[in-house]
């Protein structure tokens, strides 16, 4: 059990990777003074964690509704979550690719800093896949919401402290994490479609 929260928690920090999100949050902020800085750090972070809630409520159902089987969702939810990773890994990296998002500075705490860059694409798959009912149980489900919550509020302490981060790391740090970061999502991503394969043709028989 703890193995699996330690797994989760490890899993949620990759997909939402809060260091990655530092240089954006700096670049989105740079025209604002710090009191407005930590108002955006704290407003951003509760509105990707409503996000990433509405998805881990919601999600499932509307799978269910479009009639998607479990295998399938795994299957198609590894390839995205595989070609989001490649692009962690082989594209400008999160921290540049987002900074050309800012267009207007006075409205910058939901675009790009809450979404895409906290609740990225990547993010919200995820957590669909970790509270999937056909593989958890409600309290498992509880359990991983928990666990966004933790990660969100460690990515919210992180944009709080991001002028310290950045001088400690600095942007060139921050990146190779991120593709490090990159890979070991992608590598999840591929054991999601092995998982999805395996039992569809396990069916098929």
């Amino acid at each position: 059990m703890l193995t699996e929260i330690f797994t989760k928690i490890f899993f949620l920090i990759a997909v939402i990777d809060p260091l990655g999100t530092v240089p954006v949050y700096l670049e989105a902020t740079k025209q604002l003074d710090q009191n407005h800085k930590k108002k955006v750090a704290v407003r951003a972070s509760f509105i990707a964690f409503l996000i990433l809630l509405f998805f881990i409520v919601v999600g499932q159902l509307i799978l269910e509704g479009m009639d998607v089987t479990l295998d399938a969702f795994q299957i198609s939810g590894g390839v995205i979550l595989f070609l989001f990773a490649l692009t962690m890994i082989f594209g400008e990296g999160k921290p540049e690719s987002e900074k050309h998002l800012i267009k207007d500075f006075k409205h910058v705490t939901i675009f790009p800093v809450a979404i895409p860059s906290i609740a990225s694409p990547g993010a919200i798959m995820a957590v669909v896949l970790l509270t999937d009912n056909n593989l958890y149980s409600i309290q498992q489900q509880a359990i991983t919401t928990m666990l966004v919550i933790i990660v969100v509020a460690l990515t919210m302490v992180v944009l709080l402290a991001a002028n310290i981060v950045q001088k400690r790391i600095g942007e060139y740090g921050i990146t190779v994490i991120s593709k490090v970061m990159g890979l070991i999502l992608a590598a999840y991503a591929v054991q999601s479609i092995l998982s999805g394969l395996k039992d569809f043709f396990v069916l098929a028989k």
